[in-house]
């Protein structure tokens, strides 16, 4: 089967693998959809902390189902999902139900190959039934299921003020799911085009870019309170410390990108506001289960996906999605 193997940063492959056989209990899945995430093009320019070459990337991954196990709710011809946050079972925050946290919790595409080639096999408790949703919905509910993992976290209630700084795809996502949840939503993010996107294509009015007023216009948006709820989705550790000062007294930062580097914060201003600080890590199968409700029910616009190539031509073309001047939003990746 063809698989695209990232041999180092800048190097792609085309390679052929003999195709996985089924293993007990698992579910062979037919990829059919890999949507490319910044982790993947981390990877290509050689920016990923957690990773060692050769990878083959992809976890942002849809497909039908090519066999199943007897019994199972599974079967062959269905369109999946891929949950690829790969949990033990075991491990104290697996017993809690927090399996995006697993302390042995091996990524696709990251930790382990993931999903640019033919065929996966996998435990059938990662391969999700995506009725109703068509192939290019199915593969980008997980990019919008961290998203969606985040605003839960937060626990945003309806009509509070929330900032969204970084105006990628994650971000974006984000900003779906705290809209869905009343909240009133500002994005802030250096690139133009990105803001433009979010405003004619998501409908998310409320956009300021990165400047010498931005404070003070975010300032003016919240009558000089701030926001109760800011979440941070830039990758960024300068934006990451500057985005503390964002957060009303009594609010909440949620820190949804991560970098390889230490966070510092002012220490009394942190206490005056009585900040409350989270961490959001990759979502769970209930937040999956919500992102494909909320495509059933109309509310994810189908604009988030920009480009697209074959599997086939990785190799050559993807490159080009690393340029800010393409206006990348969501590729997909069709097999």
């Amino acid at each position: 089967m063809l698989t695209i193997i990232c041999d180092e940063p800048g190097k792609l492959s085309a390679i052929d693998r003999p195709k996985p056989l089924r293993g007990e209990g698992e579910v062979l899945v037919k990829l059919r959809r890999i949507g490319v995430c910044g982790t993947d093009l981390h990877i290509f320019t050689g920016n990923q902390p957690y990773l060692s070459y050769p990878r083959v990337m992809g976890h942002e991954l849809a497909g039908t189902v090519e066999e199943a196990p007897v019994g199972s709710p599974l079967e062959a011809g269905d369109t999946v999902s891929i949950m690829p946050y790969i949990s033990c079972g075991h491990c104290h925050a697996c017993l809690k139900g927090r399996t995006n946290c697993c302390r042995n919790l091996g990524v696709l595409g990251v930790h382990r190959d993931g999903g640019m080639t033919e065929y996966l096999s996998l435990s059938e408790e990662f391969v999700l039934k995506a009725q109703g949703l068509s192939l290019d919905q199915a593969a980008m509910v997980e990019f919008l299921a961290i998203g969606a993992h985040a605003v839960a976290r937060a626990g945003i209630e309806p009509g509070q003020n929330v900032l969204i700084t970084g105006a990628g795809p994650i971000g974006l996502a984000v900003a779906i799911f705290a809209a869905l949840g009343g909240g009133a939503v500002t994005l802030l993010d250096g690139r133009a085009d990105r803001l433009d996107f979010a405003r004619h294509q998501l409908g998310l009015a409320s956009t300021v870019q990165l400047g010498p007023d931005d404070h003070a216009q975010l300032s003016a948006l919240t009558g000089g309170d701030f926001f109760d709820t800011v979440f941070d989705a830039t990758g960024n550790p300068k934006a990451i410390e500057r985005g503390f000062g964002f957060v009303a007294h009594g609010g909440t930062y949620v820190l949804v990108s991560i970098v390889s580097s230490d966070i510092t914060f002012s220490d009394p201003e942190f206490h005056k506001r009585e900040t409350t600080l989270l961490g959001s890590r990759n979502a769970t199968r209930a937040d999956f289960e919500r992102v494909m409700q909320a495509m059933r029910d109309g509310n994810i616009p189908a604009a988030l996906i920009t480009h697209r190539m074959m599997l086939s031509e990785v190799p050559e073309r993807f490159a080009g999605l690393t340029d800010p001047a393409a206006g990348v939003v969501k590729a997909l990746v069709e097999v």
